[in-house]
């Protein structure tokens, strides 16, 4: 049995995959070279690090310079290492059109699916995303679409990312196979999850959510625009329990009985092992109510 709060063990994304508890974020895979691109995710995947997520819209920031550029890069590791790909679950998400904010059109999202599909150079993803709501599609049309693709082979689960609870049941209603999973952000510094219902609903309905930028962004990590009691309260459970502030402020994300997955983003070997030991710290519910009124900066009712 785990000691703590946190169960290790991976956690199943519909019947066929299995994911660890840990997951690598490719919004920053831009702005390096192809060795370091297959440096870091060697690492990811030799940490247990399974989930391998982007999307069709990196590639606009932190360095990068066109759409799709993440998903380009991703796709020459695989090209040159093919056996890479047989090691992971690979996600990937659709839906954000600039200049126009998100188009989840029919059309728009099976055209967006199979252009993922030609710059990772795969015929398949594992996990079909949703990035963001489309509030002017309905989402019967939206849920034709995805059946299409999946009945074509070529995504084989789906899931939505920065869904509200209701956007969520609204498409599953539509839809003739369960949504595996969600995407909101989810950290010791951003609790909306935790308390709009989102994180309610994954474990009404079996659904794995895959918190975005466990870190918030690095701050958590650097200490910078964060509540002083937080990082106070993160750097004196961190000691206590003999480990670093970001391994423990990974730690607390795992530590929801929704089982979620943190996807990180950083391109560093070196950070990764240091999140990968948060699935082995043994946090109690002292220690995450601790947190949570670190954060919130009131005691609990």
């Amino acid at each position: 049995m785990p000691s703590g709060l946190i169960d290790p063990a991976p956690v199943s994304l519909g019947p066929d995959l299995e994911v660890g508890r840990l997951g690598f974020g490719c919004w920053r895979l831009v702005g390096g070279s192809p060795s370091e691109y297959h440096e870091v995710l060697e690492a990811a995947l030799g940490h247990g690090m399974n989930l391998v997520d982007t999307a069709d819209v990196y590639g606009l920031d932190w360095g990068g310079t066109a759409f799709g550029q993440a998903e380009s890069n991703l796709g020459q590791v695989l090209a040159a290492a093919p056996g890479l790909r047989d090691r992971m679950v690979l996600a990937t998400k659709g839906g954000i059109t600039p200049p126009t904010p998100y188009n989840a059109s029919a059309a728009a999202i099976t055209a967006a699916c199979e252009a993922s599909l030609g710059r990772l150079g795969v015929d398949t993803v594992d996990l079909y995303q949703i990035h963001r709501p489309d509030l002017f599609v309905h989402p019967a049309e939206l849920a034709e679409a995805l059946t299409g693709l999946r009945d074509q082979g070529k995504i084989r689960e789906v899931g939505v990312s920065n869904f509200t609870p209701a956007q969520h049941e609204a498409l599953a209603a539509h839809l003739p196979f369960p949504l595996v999973a969600t995407q909101p952000e989810y950290s010791a510094a951003a609790l909306g999850a935790l308390r709009d219902g989102t994180l309610d609903l994954c474990m009404r309905d079996g659904v794995v959510p895959l918190a975005w930028s466990p870190l918030a962004g690095g701050r958590l990590a650097t200490g910078t625009d964060v509540r002083p009691e937080l990082i106070a309260t993160l750097d004196r459970l961190a000691e206590r329990h003999g480990t670093s502030r970001t391994t423990l402020a990974v730690a607390f994300v795992l530590a929801h009985p929704s089982r979620p997955v943190a996807i990180l983003g950083t391109q560093k070997p070196e950070r990764l092992a240091e999140a990968a030991a948060a699935a082995h710290v043994p946090l109690e519910r002292e220690d995450v109510y601790a947190v949570i009124e670190a954060s919130e900066g009131v005691p609990l009712p």
